[in-house]
């Protein structure tokens, strides 16, 4: 019986280790191009394996565009509207778990209910909106539709139903406001998950492509996802610079996914199960 769980176990590890490369094997591909020289990348049969490494794709990513000014223009959107994501859900959720009031459960399903609206159905309206607010070329106005969202309230809402409520009614009692206990005592307990809306919500605002696109037409206020299908290389070399530079610009989203990897797990998993 143990031969034959760890086969079982041993097989399973080895499916997932092969599902694993066959999924980031594109990623791979990539980063080895970036290595390439341009004879090597346009040859015939294609090379996967560079025969000599140079850093000349990297040198010209860097020499030939702006990409450290659209990946600051990235980082200042992702960040902010991060953290002002976490605010929104948390507060939002608060009232949802905490609080009783007329029409809560209705309100709380038409939350849910702008999940099944398609992002593009909304692009133009708010769009008029954004340029009406004159907020056109601005870092607010490519913000302002991630500041919220729905999922982020659904999650955080799971996770504040798994405290008590005698926990506020305690608090109540020793003259605990609704504020200090929100934040006090109840955001101190819920940083798995508040750690899992700020990464997920800047992993997704970081690789956002279409808003930022239509709110901006100044080069110095496009994104890296924009900036990336703009850049300009000297003939011959575009491969290898273009690899290069969508390396460069994955890297922010592997590190911060490698570091918060466990409290990511964590927090996807809290709320999970109502106790």
């Amino acid at each position: 019986m143990r031969k034959n769980k760890r086969l079982r176990s041993g097989l399973y590890q080895l499916f997932a280790i092969t599902l694993g490369l066959f999924v980031i094997s594109p990623i791979i591909y990539a980063l080895l191009i970036s290595f390439m020289k341009p004879d090597q990348i346009l040859s015939v049969p294609p090379k996967f394996i560079p025969r000599t490494i140079t850093f000349e794709n990297y040198q010209k990513a860097i020499e030939y565009t702006s990409i450290g000014r659209y990946m600051l223009n990235s980082l200042i959107i992702a960040s902010v509207s991060s953290v002002a994501r976490i605010i929104t859900a948390s507060m939002a959720a608060f009232a949802f778990s905490f609080f009783q009031f007329k029409g809560k459960n209705i309100i709380f399903m038409m939350f849910l209910a702008t999940l099944m609206i398609p992002i593009e159905v909304v692009l133009v309206t708010n769009y008029r909106t954004v340029a009406s607010l004159g907020l056109i070329n601005t870092y607010l106005g490519m913000m302002a539709v991630f500041m919220v969202s729905a999922v982020n309230i659904f999650l955080m809402r799971q996770h504040f139903l798994t405290f008590s409520k005698s926990l506020k009614d305690a608090a109540s009692v020793d003259g605990c406001s609704n504020f200090r206990f929100f934040a006090q005592i109840l955001l101190p307990s819920s940083t798995p998950i508040m750690t899992t809306v700020f990464i997920s919500a800047f992993i997704g605002t970081w690789n956002t492509y279409l808003w930022p696109l239509m709110v901006t037409n100044d080069n110095n206020m496009r994104t890296v996802q924009i900036g990336i299908t703009m850049l300009n290389f000297p003939e011959g070399s575009v491969h290898g610079s273009i690899m290069a530079a969508s390396i460069i610009v994955l890297i922010p989203s592997i590190m911060v996914f490698m570091i918060f990897q466990r409290k990511i797990m964590a927090g996807m998993m809290s709320g999970a199960v109502k106790g």
